[in-house]
């Protein structure tokens, strides 16, 4: 009887541990706002030039919104993906808090930057 008391107990274990992403990181959440993104200027103009129609919304449960429409992301340890969606594909890594860097088919940093604007 001991052994069926200690099988009945895993699964609810399981259950209670954190969810754990494939590449080991935790699953959680952006923070809640209007992420605006840029590339890089240059001395002859702007610091930062806004990306047409890269801009979104994180709201909450895990999902955002584009002026194109609304979608669902994962944030997993570092690493972000929209997983459905407008923008769905895209993929990012958290720099801090606030702010985002896209990531390249080979798993480096792109150029744009994507930072949560108060306003």
């Amino acid at each position: 009887m001991r052994y069926a008391t200690t099988f009945a107990v895993l699964p609810a274990l399981w259950l209670a541990a954190p969810a754990e992403a494939a590449q080991g990181g935790s699953i959680r959440t952006m923070p809640q706002g209007y992420y605006e993104c840029a590339l890089p200027g240059d001395a002859s103009t702007r610091a930062w030039v806004p990306v047409e129609g890269a801009h979104f919304m994180i709201d909450n449960a895990s999902s955002y919104e584009t002026e194109d429409g609304r979608g669902t992301y994962l944030l997993t340890g570092k690493d972000l993906i929209f997983t459905r969606g407008p923008l769905k594909g895209q993929r990012f890594r958290r720099i801090s808090d606030n702010a985002l860097r896209d990531l390249e088919k080979n798993g480096s940093l792109g150029r744009m930057r994507c930072v949560r604007k108060t306003r």
